[in-house]
């Protein structure tokens, strides 16, 4: 891989996209292509094809997707469905066509199955029921993981599917509807502390446990796996489509997460969950042996990471 290399980052004004953006800025990287959503539809594939026509890509980022927390994903599930579905295949299909040397794929880990022996392998893929809150989203995505794997089965097509845990961090959507839970939650408690709201409201019994990732430690594991040398992915993982999964092996309960996040931000206030509302997989940390031994691990620690997402959002 060379600072020369033009590279496709899908999803750029994003979570994930905009860090491995800047990440790849700060190792100077020039020759970064990027797409508004407004001038360019990545649904559509013959229009992506049109637009990449006369433009030379090398590598890809796949990190356009519509994603969400629990409620924007059990009440949107056709839109989760087909927008990831058309999103990955029109993508996919332009890494086939335009023979780019490295495709770095996105899932999530709402792939496994809702009750998987924790730490969660990446073998345990379809050996069990989905969690249902989420499945149209997950079920896209092992979708756009078995693409891969024909591609890479059939046409040699080098593509690296990594399925990150939880991922936060300062460009997230804070919609306290659609955001996932740490957008979600610090969106809540500042409006509580703005309005002095005498209690905050949060969905679920607070008993299930989550692993987080800041979206610049995934935006490093993104660039290992695009500079990694091909020999040693064959020698890992002989010859076999890489799907790697990219945890922090630190778990929080989403009760002592909505502690941290109440401190963090000065509410004194009290936190009332509602036990009607679903809570989701109990519990589905990762493990990420695989791309230790690839030479990446995490470097934030989530309560550092968490505190830098508040402290950035109050200035």
């Amino acid at each position: 891989m060379k600072k020369t290399d033009r590279i496709f980052i899908a999803g750029h004004n994003g979570l994930v996209g905009s860090s491995i953006l800047e990440l790849l800025k700060k190792r100077g990287f020039k020759n970064l292509i990027t797409v508004n959503r407004k001038k360019l539809d990545l649904r559509k594939f013959n229009d992506v094809v049109k637009y990449f026509k006369k433009r030379k890509i090398d590598y890809m980022v796949m990190a356009a997707a519509r994603a969400g927390g629990i409620i924007a994903n059990s009440s949107n599930q056709k839109e989760f469905f087909l927008d990831n579905i058309e999103i990955q295949n029109s993508l996919l299909k332009l890494a086939h066509e335009k023979k780019i040397k490295r495709t770095i794929f996105l899932g999530t880990s709402c792939i496994y199955p809702k009750f998987s022996k924790t730490p969660i392998s990446e073998e345990s893929l379809l050996t069990g029921t989905l969690e249902k809150t989420n499945q149209c989203y997950a079920i896209a995505k092992i979708a756009g993981i078995k693409l891969c794997e024909a591609l890479h089965d059939d046409y040699k097509q080098d593509i690296i599917c990594l399925m990150p845990t939880n991922v936060y961090g300062e460009r997230d959507n804070f919609s306290k509807i659609n955001g996932h839970v740490i957008p979600a939650m610090i969106s809540k408690f500042e409006e509580a502390k703005k309005k002095g709201l005498g209690n905050v409201k949060l969905l679920g019994t607070g008993k299930p446990l989550r692993e987080f990732i800041h979206s610049r430690d995934l935006a490093m594991a993104i660039f290992t796996c695009l500079k990694v040398k091909k020999a040693l992915l064959n020698k890992k993982f002989d010859f076999k489509l890489p799907i790697l999964n990219v945890g922090t092996k630190e778990e929080i309960s989403i009760k002592n997460l909505s502690q941290l996040i109440k401190k963090y931000i000065g509410y004194r206030g009290k936190i009332k969950f509602d036990k009607s509302s679903p809570d989701g997989t109990y519990r589905k940390n990762l493990n990420s042996d695989k791309i230790i031994n690839l030479g990446w691990s995490p470097q934030i620690s989530f309560k550092d990471g968490l505190k830098e997402v508040i402290d950035n959002r109050k200035k």
